[in-house]
């Protein structure tokens, strides 16, 4: 089956570090826009960070610019999320997902359903 599978969340302090891996099952991630998204409640979905369909070029929220690192394990067919000098305002509920139709992953309100997407994983960030 097809699976995204989110992990490495946790509670840290602000200024601490992550590393959140988003592992596939049952289709390779080669060929597929793959990023990363955080739902908070009551707040609107956010694009994170994105790795275009050809795995040469990413992008990132202007939130997170100089502090996360989107990366690929293609061996393990694994992408991360490398988290430095976390903030409270990372804080949230961390999806991945999957599109092979576009260069670049979708706008945040609609990456649930375009393509394959995960469980996600909580990420806490305290003050």
């Amino acid at each position: 089956e097809v699976q995204l599978v989110e992990s490495g969340g946790g509670l840290v302090q602000s200024g601490g570090s992550l590393r959140l891996s988003c592992t596939a099952s049952g289709f390779s991630f080669r060929s597929y826009a793959v990023g990363w998204f955080r739902q908070v409640p009551g707040k609107e979905r956010v694009k994170v960070s994105c790795i275009k369909k050809t795995h040469d070029d990413t992008d990132y929220h202007t939130s997170v610019e100089g502090r996360f690192t989107v990366s690929m394990d293609n061996a393990k067919n694994t992408m991360y999320l490398q988290m430095t000098n976390l903030k409270p305002e990372d804080t949230g509920v961390y999806y991945c997902g999957a599109y092979g139709q576009w260069d670049w992953c979708p706008t945040a309100r609609h990456a649930s359903y375009l393509g394959f997407w995960g469980r996600g994983t909580q990420v806490t960030v305290s003050s």
